[in-house]
């Protein structure tokens, strides 16, 4: 069958291509339903990554966010037209010790190869997640997004000393968002503090504890540990402000992306015996972990104030539209009905 793949071929130019799909019996049909806008796919988008880096990426199908619908499977494994989340993490050999978003060897969509901006995609059936139906789609469609956060509190509640009585979240994006949000059901006794730059975008976070603009913060302030969740240039300053106020022998989580090199003050860092580790991507426990948050989780409904715009996708100008209406938000995510 012929299926037609939209790829960004430069920055701010899209174009269909079309390739032969061969249906096989090990492999599930699947043509994604809703999609969401990642920062990654803007900075492809925008030409904002090295030149060095487009030119080895491009071109490539953007997106890597998506629920989907099941088609045509000859494993069994999914009803046809059930709902699923597709893995867009691609590992091609198993590790005892390293987990398989951070094997080099593995494929991501969207980075290095085809994201789901696609009509169909086939795809091996554990690399996909059956969701229940009635999940808010528009969330569903950046269950990834959410699956990494989980990841990065699943690593912490292993690496992590056990007292939790104060944990600071620096970024008021939406990582922040969406790793407060699961602080607060992880661990539902501790109080969570968010540290941001912009009170209009704090004032999002009404779950939580605290709030506080990173140049005002009370003198007083210990945390147990903490997570950074800004990257970019941001991301010095807050990691600096995090050492401040750690406690003696916390942990450290790194999730914001960062360009350039971000200078770490190691003599507080030696002086508190603090553990710092970074964090990127998700697998598919994380993604199962996911999905089973919103399935079941009451504080899972906070996430559907994050569905910032939406866009109908029906023709190459409708995709180009919903990029730049994702560039103007301050805070949310830009879900795509794909219906090309």
């Amino acid at each position: 069958m012929i299926n037609e793949i939209y790829q960004l071929t430069a920055p701010r130019y899209i174009e269909g291509t079309f390739e032969d799909l061969t249906l096989t019996r090990s492999r599930v049909l699947i043509r994604p339903a809703h999609l969401s806008i990642c920062k990654a796919d803007q900075r492809y988008y925008q030409g904002s990554r090295p030149k060095a880096v487009l030119e080895q990426k491009l071109p490539m199908a953007l997106i890597h966010e998506c629920i989907a619908t099941v088609e045509y499977d000859p494993t069994g494994t999914f009803p046809a037209g059930s709902s699923v989340i597709p893995i867009p993490n691609t590992p091609v050999e198993s590790d005892p010790v390293i987990a398989e978003n951070y094997l080099r060897s593995s494929k991501f969509r969207s980075s290095g190869f085809d994201g789901f901006m696609q009509d169909y995609v086939l795809m091996d059936p554990e690399r996909l997640v059956a969701i229940d139906g009635g999940v808010n789609t528009n969330v569903a469609a950046f269950t990834e997004l959410i699956s990494v956060c989980m990841h990065v509190l699943t690593r912490m509640d292993r690496i992590a000393h056990a007292r939790r009585d104060r944990i600071g979240v620096w970024g008021d994006g939406n990582l922040g968002f969406i790793t407060s949000v699961l602080l607060k059901s992880f661990w539902p006794d501790t109080d969570v503090f968010v540290f941001g730059r912009n009170y209009d975008k704090l004032s999002w976070f009404s779950f939580a504890d605290g709030r506080f603009q990173v140049d005002d913060v009370p003198k007083d302030l210990t945390l147990n540990h903490c997570i950074e969740c800004v990257g970019g240039a941001g991301a010095e300053n807050a990691i600096e402000q995090m050492i401040a106020l750690i406690e003696p022998e916390g942990t450290m989580a790194l999730t914001g992306v960062s360009e350039n090199n971000v200078p770490i003050n190691t003599r507080m860092v030696l002086e508190k015996g603090l553990r710092l580790f970074g964090s990127s991507r998700s697998g598919r426990a994380d993604f199962e972990k996911t999905v089973a948050f919103l399935e079941q989780d009451p504080n899972a409904h906070y996430l559907q104030n994050l569905v910032g715009a939406e866009t109908v996708i029906r023709s190459i100008p409708d995709i180009h539209e919903a990029f730049n209406a994702d560039l103007a938000l301050r805070i949310g995510k830009t879900v795509l009905h794909w219906e090309l």
